[in-house]
């Protein structure tokens, strides 16, 4: 502690009587005074404070300090302090006169690195003081300041007129939730839009399931019509859905015109590329034929059918690239609604034909019609209005295109524009959807080849992909919506080097698809006879209950086949195409060869049972060697513990509630009949009953993501 001041002995300490001056050694004297008292020199010999040692005890204040809560930084760790005043940075642009106060720069027209991940302006909320000065040029300034005498007497001298009533302010919009509200917002207008091109897409399957039959007649036109598709994707459609997403937004990023120069030259390398493609497919449409199915390619007549719908056909390999690189445009700029609502147009085209094939004609049920009776105006009819659908869709793309601000001007300078480096990424792309349609190919050779077999409708290729339709709207319904969304923000923190949001975001996207995508896996498995009875009702009642057990088989495949779905976002977001390719390669290997021991062990009739089955199995196998995969890259962390404990204890929740809506709607078909009646309400007694038991015990539970979900619903319904 200090000693009290003593003018005596004050002199001799230290030089001058201060603390802070050299010591005086002890016993010593200083021009004749008394010598120095030792205590009072030591107690300042070293003084801490001067050193500005932070972890230095203080004797007096260390009693009132919690060191504990509180610790002191370590020493050589202080720093200087900074001036207080200092000039500010030089503003970016030009001062505007008019204004007091200074208004920040505009954002530009799409997703900006100024706002967190990309997030869309017009969805993210300013409040307080940002909200003032950001409004700040709203109001309709004098272009002079001087205007308001030019306008008192432009009247030839007459008095200037009551003053006009001012504009009631506009009101302040609401407020809004940012980054998970961008992406909630956006995944909800997807979701809508793809919810509405699924529903109507599944009356386009009935309608078509209606008019030709589920016998080889259907198989015909659906090998016909899924050609153009595969085609597609093996050329360039897997490119365009992964790679040139990561590539569009790097470009409005980088690029000083906002990606649009790319965009051009893109949309114009992808028309020639398909130009070429559609001209070479038509003219070889019989081999094509032969490849997808050799049992329809051995039969004349319904060869003759199948090529000449596949020549209808296959020019929408042409549209559908315009429709997918229009949309894949659109959302680079954040705008998700346009590729998820066109396809609605499409179907609607689809519906009419079939529908006016059915008026003139009648269903396949009143007609009999096969592949040998079918007229040619009918094949002619049909495949005019298929190509006519997918004209219109995309169309439908440059209203859309115009309101964003793009104008499509063809640009052949290809090279040296960052083209190469997409096509490179694109190649594993390729081969990616190779690997996975020649799974495909395989499950439609065994599949055509087991319904001739079988000698029975709702056997062959049509009912497996009618099953496959009705089990893949929920992936894209959900998944996919909400991925969409996400998959730009991804791309966005993997090019920050930001494993960590990357993560995250994959975790989220997991975690809330999970919520819906578990249960409507267990309601396929408990309820997909009662539910295919009742659609297609009008094929027969043999061909629905065929079409009902593969349903049930594909059922719980849907939650890796989503999961799968997500995890490979990652990877498209690291701009790494070549470990999706490997792992496509394992999952087709698996699907092909457990496709072909169902046709070879099962019976004829249950052989596409097995192979939707099979399915679910190829993914559940590919999933674990992708995520372990996805995980090493990220570091060793993919939130999995989080992750699979959701998954884990939705299927908890699940389970119970598939015995119980399931035995009760089983119960219901057999007592009811398997009319459409009966159908009906097994299919809404057991659903109410599975849903009811499944949200009953996820709360018990207290899954989160359920929780979140239930406490939305009621917030929307004002409860």
């Amino acid at each position: 502690m200090n000693a009290p001041y003593d003018g005596d002995r004050g002199q001799g300490v230290g030089g001058g009587g201060y603390p802070g001056g050299p010591p005086v050694p002890p016993g010593s004297g200083q021009d004749g005074q008394v010598p120095s008292d030792p205590y009072l020199q030591h107690a300042y010999e070293h003084d801490p404070y001067q050193a500005r040692d932070l972890a230095a005890q203080d004797p007096v204040n260390e009693a009132l300090y919690d060191r504990a809560s509180h610790p002191p930084p370590p020493p050589g760790t202080y720093q200087e302090p900074q001036p207080l005043y200092q000039q500010p940075p030089p503003a970016p642009y030009a001062p505007d006169p008019r204004l007091w106060a200074q208004t920040p720069p505009p954002e530009p027209a799409g997703p900006s690195r100024h706002l967190p991940y990309g997030d869309h302006a017009a969805t993210t909320q300013f409040v307080g003081v940002d909200a003032l000065v950001t409004q700040a040029s709203d109001d309709r300034e004098e272009p002079d300041a001087f205007a308001h005498l030019f306008r008192d007497q432009e009247g030839t001298g007459r008095p200037p007129g009551p003053p006009e009533p001012e504009a009631a302010p506009a009101p302040v919009p609401p407020k809004s939730g940012g980054r998970a509200s961008s992406l909630l917002k956006s995944s909800a207008l997807m979701a809508a839009g793809t919810l509405v091109s699924r529903l109507t897409g599944f009356v386009r399957s009935l309608v078509i399931t209606a008019a030709l039959g589920a016998a080889i007649l259907g198989d015909s036109f659906t090998i016909a019509y899924t050609l153009p598709t595969m085609i597609y994707i093996l050329t360039v459609g897997g490119g365009l859905n992964s790679v040139f997403v990561p590539q569009l937004v790097r470009s409005m990023k980088d690029d000083e015109d906002g990606g649009e120069a790319y965009a051009n030259r893109l949309l114009t390398l992808v028309m020639v590329a398909l130009g070429l493609i559609v001209a070479v497919a038509v003219f070889a449409a019989p081999l094509l034929i032969h490849l997808m199915s050799s049992t329809i390619a051995n039969d004349a007549a319904a060869d003759s059918v199948a090529v000449t719908f596949a020549r209808y056909c296959l020019p929408t390999i042409f549209f559908m690239g315009v429709h997918v690189v229009m949309g894949q445009i659109l959302n680079a700029r954040g705008k998700f609604g346009a590729m998820m609502w066109t396809p609605v147009l499409n179907n609607i085209v689809m519906i009419f034909t079939f529908g006016l094939f059915i008026w003139v004609y009648g269903t396949s049920a009143e007609s009999r019609m096969g592949v040998d009776t079918i007229p040619p105006e009918g094949v002619r009819l049909l495949g005019i209005g298929t190509l006519l659908g997918l004209v219109v869709q995309a169309l439908a793309m440059i209203p859309y295109l115009r309101e964003a601000g793009f104008r499509f001007r063809p640009r052949f300078d290809w090279k040296g524009h960052g083209l190469g480096k997409t096509i490179k990424l694109a190649k594993w792309t390729v081969l990616f959807v190779l690997a996975n349609q020649a799974g495909v190919l395989v499950v439609t050779q065994l599949a055509t080849a087991a319904g001739k077999l079988a000698g029975k409708d709702g056997t062959g290729f049509l009912a497996y992909s009618n099953a496959q339709l009705i089990w893949g709207m929920p992936q894209a319904i959900i998944t996919v919506s909400v991925m969409a969304a996400l998959l730009p923000r991804i791309s966005r923190a993997a090019h920050d080097n930001d494993p960590g949001a990357v993560r995250d975001d994959i975790s989220q996207g997991l975690r809330n698809s999970a919520v819906a995508i578990v249960p409507v896996a267990f309601t396929f498995l408990a309820l997909g006879l009662p539910m295919c009875t009742l659609l297609y009702a009008s094929s027969g009642t043999e061909a629905a209950r065929s079409m009902g057990f593969i349903l049930m088989a594909f059922g719980l495949g849907l939650i890796p086949y989503s999961v799968q779905y997500v995890v490979l976002r990652g990877f498209y977001a690291y701009e790494d195409t070549r470990t999706p390719f490997y792992n496509t390669v394992i999952v087709a290997a698996v699907n092909a060869a457990a496709s072909a021991l169902c046709y070879v062990v099962l019976p004829a009739r249950w052989a596409v049972v097995g192979m939707a089955a099979s399915y679910g199995l190829a993914y559940a196998v590919g999933v674990g060697i992708a995520w372990r995969r996805l995980r090493d890259r990220l570091g060793g962390d993919l939130d999995g513990a989080h992750v699979v404990r959701t998954y884990a204890r939705l299927c908890l929740a699940a389970i119970p509630a598939a015995i119980i809506g399931g035995g009760v709607g089983f119960a219901l078909l057999e007592f009811l009949g398997d009319g459409a009646l009966g159908s009906l309400v097994s299919l809404i007694c057991g659903g109410i009953l599975l849903l009811g038991v499944f949200f009953t015990a996820a709360k018990k539970m207290r899954i989160e993501e359920v929780n979140g979900l239930m406490g939305m619903v009621r917030g929307r319904l004002g409860r």
